[in-house]
């Protein structure tokens, strides 16, 4: 069950930032990447150097409405896989078999696309996220990786806290858009 949870701690943080998890999971360990899949097969020095290029640009380009909206992109196209691998890594940290780790790297990957959606419907229906959103984001990102390895309970409970935003999210969204009538197709 902690496994679980912690799993979705990880994969929680990747919803919100894509490199910074991958990065900040790296130095949180001892043997850097060698236990991530995929990573493991690269050159520790070319994963740190592009893992923190692009936790900077994810820091300083989500401040600025362009920024935002060429995060947004990149972020929904690959969260799903960073989120999957976060998943695996946390999993077989935890030497679970390996259909186990499967199962959870698939969850992750879906927990992160959802949590990437929930942003990219914020962003589209507010025009751009506010500054205290971006940093309330950066913060949760750290807290999550860090709480996926030394408090899982709490890092899983943050998770479903936000998967519960998620879904008011969702049915605020419907309300909204069914108050403001359905566009009608002119010809």
């Amino acid at each position: 069950m902690l496994e679980i949870l912690a799993v979705l701690s990880a994969s929680a943080a990747v919803g919100l930032r894509v490199g910074l998890p991958l990065l900040l999971i790296g130095l949180l360990r001892s043997n850097l990447w060698s236990g991530v899949p995929l990573l493991s097969h690269l050159s520790p020095r070319f994963v740190v150097g592009i893992l923190v290029s692009w936790s900077l640009f994810e820091l300083l380009a989500s401040k600025q409405l362009l920024g935002q909206r060429i995060l947004q992109v990149v972020e929904l196209t690959v969260s799903p896989i960073v989120g999957a691998i976060m998943g695996m890594a946390i999993a077989s940290a935890a030497e679970l078999e390996k259909w186990q780790i499967n199962l959870l790297g698939l969850i992750g990957g879906l927990f992160a696309l959802v949590l990437q959606l929930v942003q990219a419907g914020w962003f589209f229906r507010l025009r751009g996220l506010p500054l205290w959103a971006i940093l309330t984001q950066d913060f949760l990102c750290v807290l999550l990786v860090v709480f996926a390895f030394d408090a899982p309970q709490q890092g899983g409970l943050i998770a479903l806290l936000l998967l519960w935003l998620a879904i008011r999210s969702s049915s605020a969204w419907y309300d909204w858009y069914v108050k403001r009538g359905k566009p009608r197709i002119t010809r």
